[in-house]
């Protein structure tokens, strides 16, 4: 779902600065998650990141390790490593976005914690 379906989707009775926030939050790691994408269509790895990118974003339905691996015809360690690399890229990208909002390096942090805070609710 992307930023602006989950704005619309948000309950109306929210007052209107969360539901700023959240737009934010909701823009801010869909232009993350665009700028992998992007890395990975670049790399040739395209397929891999539509079958992994359940597991970046915590979607519950996500399928298990090892079907995706068939799929792949690669290992579930081999998978296992993926997710763990694109989290982390994920994550790098996040923060540079963030970066981008901020005056300092210290205030990446906070911001971070206070976005994944916002989206959770």
């Amino acid at each position: 779902m992307d930023a602006e379906s989950r704005f619309l989707a948000d309950p109306t009775e929210r007052a209107p600065e969360i539901s700023f926030e959240r737009a934010w939050a909701f823009a801010v790691l869909e232009h993350a998650m665009q700028q992998l994408e992007s890395e990975m269509r670049a790399a040739g790895k395209a397929k891999l990141l539509e079958h992994l990118r359940p597991h970046l974003q915590g979607d519950r339905n996500r399928r298990p390790y090892a079907e995706i691996a068939t799929d792949l015809g690669v290992s579930e360690g081999a998978v296992k490593v993926a997710v763990h690399r694109l989290r982390q890229r994920y994550g790098e990208l996040l923060r540079a976005e963030v970066a981008r909002t901020v005056e300092t390096e210290a205030e990446v942090a906070d911001e971070v914690r206070h976005l994944i805070e916002i989206v959770s609710t």
